[in-house]
């Protein structure tokens, strides 16, 4: 069997474990049953997730030239305290900015290779912390808009990493954390401005993924360079798909690429 479509991010559905499913403009493939088989995967050509084009991707999915016109690739993406909609003020498209800005937001810790804070938009929990692979994660505080949960992340990254180790995630070099008794240490560097935010009381989320086996060194799989690639699918942990030689294939990196995909 063939599937054919454009590379997006995995969609996924909090259980145990995680069901994941890849998305295709008229198909859709829950990957979790293909774990124990033999997938090959081809690349075809580009597709920007913008204009459509066939143009080599340059970040997130985009070509270069969408990536530095469109709302959805603006530097408050990445960066939440660089926010402005509050303030009415356009970056790029006002409206957008508005609509994704102006919502409730979560500053967040997740363990997935070591504690981390992170941001994300309500309506993205738990799907943010499936994405990265954390195997726990908690809320710190709940704000009203994207800036404040910026600033909060900004002041909270001197105390906590921002990062994560993505060779530790999928190597599941991890080791359990008290996430509550490290949000309530970080209270106290919470900016004035959202103090008011803070989550006074709530549990850690913990979360299973659909791995049968681990690689113990990873390599990143290259499909544009390589082509095509072919292997047994052992397990699936954030973005990755992990296979027996322990090969492993960023989806999420890799948005953008029209590929076949045979089972």
């Amino acid at each position: 069997m063939t599937y054919q479509g454009v590379l997006t991010k995995m969609e996924s559905e909090f259980a145990n474990p995680i069901q994941y499913y890849l998305v295709f403009e008229n198909d859709f493939i829950n990957v979790n049953q293909l774990l124990d088989k033999t997938i090959k995967i081809e690349f075809i050509k580009y597709q920007c997730l913008n204009c459509g084009l066939n143009k080599p991707i340059f970040r997130q999915g985009f070509c270069k030239s969408c990536f530095f016109d469109i709302p959805q690739a603006a530097d408050w993406i990445m960066r939440p305290e660089l926010s402005t909609a509050h303030l009415d003020k356009e970056d790029r498209d006002l409206e957008y900015e508005k609509k994704v800005q102006l919502q409730p937001h979560i500053v967040y810790l997740a363990n997935s290779s070591d504690v981390k804070v992170g941001v994300t938009r309500r309506s993205q929990v738990p799907t943010r912390w499936i994405d990265q692979g954390a195997h726990e994660a908690i809320e710190i505080v709940e704000v009203p808009n994207r800036y404040l949960a910026g600033i909060t992340e900004v002041a909270l990254k001197d105390h906590v990493s921002d990062k994560t180790n993505w060779r530790s995630m999928l190597k599941n070099e991890i080791k359990d954390e008290d996430l509550v008794s490290w949000r309530e240490r970080l209270k106290q560097y919470i900016p004035d401005e959202a103090k008011a935010y803070f989550i006074q009381s709530n549990t850690e989320t913990n979360l299973e993924f659909p791995v049968l086996q681990y690689p113990e060194k990873p390599k990143s799989l290259n499909l544009v360079k390589s082509n095509n690639y072919s292997g047994k699918l052992v397990g699936i942990k954030g973005q990755y798909l992990i296979f027996e030689d322990q090969t492993v294939f960023n989806i999420r990196s890799n948005e953008g690429l029209v590929v076949n995909i045979s089972i």
